[in-house]
Formats: structure tokens, C-alpha cells, sequence
């Protein structure tokens, strides 16, 4: 093991022995529940574990809270989009419920879906999607943002490249 790599690891080690049991409280008293709350803890100390920088934050619980803040924040997000879908779901008749399996698909779906466009600026999202789910062309978008065709093709292309680069 690099010199370096074993030097992360044991930052990682120490700010996790110091700080883990405040940051699962801290995340257990915005979301309520013990296990959401574990997840949360041991998801940031993944993030954290996945940057290549060192670790050695002057303030490792304003570090800790700002990773973990961002994840409640995609926690919530992903709990109203499952909220929607459900009531979606439950408004369908029975016969033409999806499977359980079909079900997840989709959720898993519908959360790529959000994060991706969650990345994009507001007028670029808005572009993309009149053009993908609305239909309009790059003249009716630009007639209905108040701005040029080419501002369009430039949103466009960025909403394109965002998504080319998010693509696994």
C-alpha cells in the first residue's frame, strides 16, 4: 500500500472513530429514524472514503455535516419522487398495476432521472425538457424562454454533455 493511500486511510480512520457517533445522532435528530440515520453515516464516510484528497478538514464536523447534509437533501428528494409514484400507482386501476420488479425499475429510473436533471442549471433543464418530453422544437423553446434559437442549441448541447458524462 502507497505511503500516501495508507496516510488517507488513517485519516479516514481517526475522523471515523471521532466523529461517527455525532454525526449519526446529528442525522438521526433531522430524519427521525435510527436506520436512516446509520445509512446516512456510513453513506458519507463512503463519499469520503472515495475523494483522493486528504481528509484533514480543519473543522471535521462541519466537513462531516456538509457531505451529510447533501445526502438528506437526496434522500428527501428521492422519498417525495417514490411518494409521487406511488400515488400515481395508486390511482391505476388494479389490472393495470406494474409488478413489484417493474415497480423498482422504474423508481430506480425515475431517481437517475432526477439527479441527472437535478445537475443541469434551471434554463438548461427547462430547454431539455420541452425538447425531450414536450416535443417542442428548438424555435418553440426559444419562443417560449424568451431567448434566441441559439441560445436553445447552446442549452442543448450543454444538457446533451451533462448527460453524456453522467452516463455510465
Amino acid at each position: 500500500m502507497p505511503a500516501g493511500e495508507f496516510a488517507l486511510q488513517h485519516e479516514v480512520q481517526a475522523l471515523y472513530s471521532n466523529h461517527h457517533g455525532w454525526l449519526h445522532a446529528w442525522l438521526r435528530k433531522k430524519l427521525g429514524c435510527t436506520h436512516n440515520a446509520a445509512d446516512l453515516a456510513h453513506d458519507t464516510f463512503v463519499r469520503v472514503l472515495s475523494k483522493t484528497e486528504p481528509v484533514a478538514a480543519a473543522e471535521p464536523r462541519a466537513y462531516l455535516a456538509t457531505i451529510a447534509h447533501g445526502l438528506v437533501v437526496d434522500f428527501h428528494r428521492r422519498r417525495a419522487l417514490e411518494r409521487a409514484y406511488l400515488d400515481t400507482l395508486a390511482a391505476l386501476p388494479e389490472p393495470q398495476l406494474p409488478s413489484l420488479e417493474v415497480r423498482a425499475i422504474v423508481l430506480e429510473a425515475l431517481v437517475a432521472i432526477d439527479t441527472m436533471l437535478d445537475g443541469m442549471k434551471p434554463p438548461v433543464r427547462q430547454a431539455f425538457i420541452l425538447s425531450q418530453l414536450d416535443g417542442l422544437t428548438y424555435a418553440e423553446i426559444a419562443s417560449r424562454l424568451g431567448v434566441t434559437v441559439r441560445t436553445v442549441n447552446n442549452y442543448m448541447l450543454k444538457a446533451l454533455e451533462h448527460c453524456y458524462l453522467l452516463a455510465p
